[in-house]
């Protein structure tokens, strides 16, 4: 049986060591370290630099604010201030990781290698890159005073990225990868480490079935619904699957399972399992038998989470037995999320999933358009940024939902597919985590999603074929 553990383990990166210049014994103890001066060491400056440092070195940098152990250092050396220190390497803080407390920051944006970039200094680097990494990992511009969308969420239309163009790429990871290089330049005998592509299909299952297990006065209002809207075709259909004459449309399980396993894919599924129905849980009764052995097939077969309900959101308590209610219907422990309709609150969401055991979340993308919320494509811990410190809740990125292309961008399969094929080809450039979310409602035989499937699969074929 797979569990949570099993998941958590596809969503750290593996990394394989490289290294430029030739090797110094006499310093190879210092090999894998960078050193980092800073003339105070805060809560932002320590999150920060250990992302940075297990992304392009497999570990955490060191911190110190003792000059002297500093400068007696041998092995690469990053002064972090505006101080002039010789023979190491500058980056002048712009000051934002050492304040506490929120405000409105002032940011330009220019041109860095090509990319965008902000919090311009002088120093070895153009920018803090310590400093514009955090601000967008933190989601910093999420606590500043911003409009919402008609969801209640934060409206993607606010964000730097969003409007300086670069939604569409993990811009922390090119980053990280130019700066990389640039460090390696200065100390030869650095050595860091390389990640590799990663790539975790997700589905969420608000509906399990269109038609079938939804009770006779359900399946009685669709019935009557369609009769008063002259949808014969789908009458007929409701009627076929209800008589066990067609399939259900929404039932695309077993293609699902044959795909993932033809591929050697290792997907997670998140269902939700809200008790009472409304305007946006719309699902089946986790009281449904059928509806059990669906999850119970999934759960022992791949890892899978909680998909919060609507309702929930508002709710603690109700965030605490909807997890109860799948943990009893699997028998295992559940430490996953991923928020319906993306819709979560910086900090009270996922402060709140904290306190109901959850600590891994894939919520961070947009419910509005598709691209990096984050600018990142690799998993990173929650900064609580009010509390000012690092929790324990992993988030782990997504780039594409099926629902974003149809519903908001309005395009086509074939356009989604192109879609699809740029944020491949940006993340597997940085050895990124690549992760998409679909729907089953998509991949089924509803009329009204003809071709997805067909393009779903031959976008896994192409990006697992590859040479």
């Amino acid at each position: 049986m797979h569990g949570p553990d099993t998941a958590a383990n596809w969503s750290f990166r593996k990394n394989h060591s490289t290294s430029s210049g030739k090797r110094n014994p006499a310093a190879d103890n210092y090999l894998h370290s960078v050193i980092i001066f800073s003339n105070t060491i805060t809560p932002r400056l320590q999150y920060i630099t250990d992302f940075i440092g297990k992304e392009i070195s497999g570990k955490p940098f060191e911190l110190t604010s003792d000059k002297e152990v500093f400068q007696n250092y041998v092995g690469p050396k990053i002064n972090y201030s505006k101080e002039k220190i010789p023979d190491c390497f500058q980056i002048a803080d712009c000051g934002l990781l050492a304040e506490t407390g929120i405000r409105s920051q002032s940011i330009d944006c220019f041109e860095v290698n090509g990319n965008k970039a902000f919090f311009k200094t002088e120093g070895d680097y153009p920018f803090d890159i310590f400093a514009a990494s955090f601000y967008l990992l933190s989601r910093y511009e999420e606590y500043l005073p911003h409009k919402k969308d008609m969801y209640g969420r934060y409206a993607h239309e606010n964000s730097l990225a969003f409007k300086e163009n670069f939604l569409q790429l993990p811009l922390i990871n090119m980053w990280l990868r130019d700066f990389k290089k640039t460090v390696q330049e200065k100390f030869p005998d650095s050595r860091f480490t390389n990640s590799l592509f990663q790539f975790i299909p997700t589905y969420d299952i608000d509906i399990g079935y269109s038609y079938k297990q939804k009770g006779l006065w359900r399946n009685m209002f669709g019935f009557f619904k369609s009769v008063a809207s002259g949808q014969w075709s789908m009458i007929n259909e409701r009627w076929r699957v209800l008589t066990g004459k067609s399939k259900d449309p929404y039932d695309a399980y077993a293609w699902m399972d044959k795909l993932h396993e033809q591929y050697n894919l290792k997907p997670y599924y998140f269902f939700h399992v809200a008790e009472k129905k409304g305007k946006y849980d719309k699902n089946i009764s986790p009281a449904n038998k059928a509806m059990q052995e669906l999850i119970q097939h999934h759960y022992y077969r791949y890892p899978a989470g909680i998909h919060p309900s609507w309702r929930s959101g508002d709710d603690p308590e109700l965030l605490e037995q909807e997890i109860q209610t799948i943990e009893k219907i699997t028998g295992g422990k559940i430490l996953s999320s991923r928020q319906h309709y993306i819709r979560f609150r910086l900090p009270e969401t996922f402060r709140r999933l904290i306190d109901a055991g959850i600590q891994f979340d894939f919520s961070m993308g947009y419910g509005s358009i598709n691209g990096f919320r984050a600018s990142v494509a690799s998993p990173f811990y929650w900064y609580d940024l009010e509390k000012d410190e690092q929790t324990q809740l992993r988030l782990l990125p997504f780039c594409f939902m099926d629902a974003n292309s149809y519903y908001e961008q309005k395009i086509f399969a074939e356009q989604a597919l192109e879609e699809l094929q740029h944020y491949y080809r940006v993340i597997k450039s940085v050895n990124g985590l690549m992760i998409t979310i679909w729907h089953n409602n998509f991949l089924g035989t509803d009329r009204t999603f003809a071709g997805w499937k067909e393009m779903y699969e031959q976008f896994i074929s192409e990006i697992l074929t590859e040479p």
